[in-house]
């Protein structure tokens, strides 16, 4: 897209015309010199051919509008030069035209230019004074030259401290803007922070009511089992079926109480001397049944210079279980899950990764929020407790899209207190140099 003069320069080019269209419109009616007239029509036809070419020039290259307009300053001051020889000299009117020139470089390029413009003006008044006789008296030229050079250096300043206070207000409303947008964007995330409290302190006392008449019908569908089940007849076949689906549902419906309450109150850490590595090998020992049902091969990739740490087993089993769940079922038929752990700048990582189609963008802000899924039967906690056990060691819980494709999700725990039978030497050589393995 082709970039369009700015504002400032755009007036500054249609002034500087402007001026020199009225003092040839002026020297139309002035009375010159029977050899100064011949050279009127030729004059007028070059400055038309000048300003068009340098509008021209303007239009099609708004980018230098700075050189341009510097490199045309001598041609501008030149051409008042012609009108002040041919009207007299000294004498003539026209030295005004050099007093907005330089007041117009001086306002749009500072008091360097502007300085500039009045010395070049300066000296040209009075080489055309010079060229006429009779000379105006030269007290009158030192004077306007004095002048010109005023004009340009106390304009120019001007207008550098203009530009300085209108950047300095720019700066300060932007800075306004971000803080109102920060404010708005705080009170937004507030809102929805009440808004996630209430909705989970009502389904934490909703799941602390229906726990135990689940639990209730839960042994209530075993007994049942066991009754039907020393029952012959074919009719019992079909009631043993039935029962084994409620039994599930009753599971299914066990397991949401139990994460609903997880969430709402989630338990200190108790971080107590552990191997990552082992819970890692019982976790795909614990979820293999599952992925084989959806044939999902589990590959696991531990770096074995993990030494013991402090961490709770418990809670940490917990979040990375939730992570195995999710990537498995993201994961199509004859994709893979790969669980690795990695020792790297004193802090262990957990990381699984599965080969699906990865985080969709329109969901990737929301990923961590309570109660958001895009399951059909999910209840949009799994990633919001994982982070949750992730913060109560110290750690975060963040995710990528493989280039390959399929998500990775990563839990940091600081490596905290070692083991007693780990030595310190190993870890800090271990952290030095991640192992190359443990990449998923």
């Amino acid at each position: 897209m082709r970039a369009r003069l700015d504002p400032d320069a755009l007036a500054f080019s249609v002034l500087r015309g402007l001026t020199m269209i009225g003092g040839l419109a002026a020297l139309s009616i002035v009375p010159l010199r029977l050899e100064h007239e011949i050279h009127l029509l030729p004059l007028l036809g070059a400055f038309i051919a000048y300003k068009a070419a340098l509008f021209t020039l303007l239009f099609f290259s708004p980018e230098h509008a700075r050189p341009i307009f510097l490199a045309t300053l001598g041609t501008d001051l030149g051409i008042v030069f012609i009108l002040v020889w041919f009207t007299g000299g000294g004498e003539s009117h026209f030295y005004l035209l050099f007093l907005i020139l330089v007041a117009l470089n001086g306002y749009q390029f500072g008091p360097g230019i502007g300085t500039l413009a009045g010395v070049l003006s300066a000296g040209l008044m009075a080489l055309a004074n010079l060229l006429v006789v009779p000379a105006a008296p030269w007290s009158h030229i030192a004077a306007r030259a004095a002048l010109f050079a005023l004009l340009g250096l106390a304009l120019g300043h001007i207008a550098r401290r203009e530009r300085w206070a209108r950047a300095e207000i720019e700066r300060i409303n932007a800075e306004l803007r971000a803080v109102l947008a920060d404010l708005e964007a705080a009170k937004d995330r507030a809102l929805r922070a009440e808004e996630l409290a209430a909705a989970g302190r009502i389904s934490a006392r909703m799941a602390h009511e229906v726990r135990s008449p689940i639990s209730a019908i839960g042994l209530n569908v075993e007994m049942l089992e066991d009754i039907v089940g020393s029952c012959p007849g074919p009719s019992m076949g079909d009631a043993a079926d039935l029962l084994r689906g409620i039994r599930a549902e009753v599971k299914r419906l066990a397991g949401l109480t139990e994460e609903y309450l997880t969430f709402a109150r989630l338990p200190r850490a108790r971080p107590e001397d552990d191997s990552v590595n082992e819970m890692v090998d019982e976790l795909l020992a614990f979820v293999r049944p599952e992925a084989q049902k959806r044939d999902v091969a589990l590959e696991a990739a531990p770096d074995p210079l993990i030494p013991l740490f402090s961490f709770d087993r418990d809670l940490l089993r917990r979040a990375v279980l939730n992570l195995l769940k999710n990537a498995i079922e993201a994961t199509p038929r004859r994709g893979r899950v790969r669980l690795a752990t990695r020792l790297c700048d004193g802090r262990v990582e957990v990381a699984v990764a599965d080969s699906g189609a990865g985080i969709d963008a329109r969901h990737a802000s929301h990923l961590f929020e309570p109660f958001y899924t895009t399951k059909p039967r999910g209840t949009g906690l799994g990633l919001a407790i994982a982070r949750q056990i992730a913060e109560e060691h110290g750690g975060t819980l963040t995710w990528e899209n493989a280039r390959e494709g399929g998500a990775r999700f990563v839990l940091h725990i600081p490596l905290g207190t070692l083991g007693a039978g780990a030595p310190s030497a190993a870890v800090q050589a271990a952290s030095a140099a991640p192992s190359g393995g443990a990449r998923s």
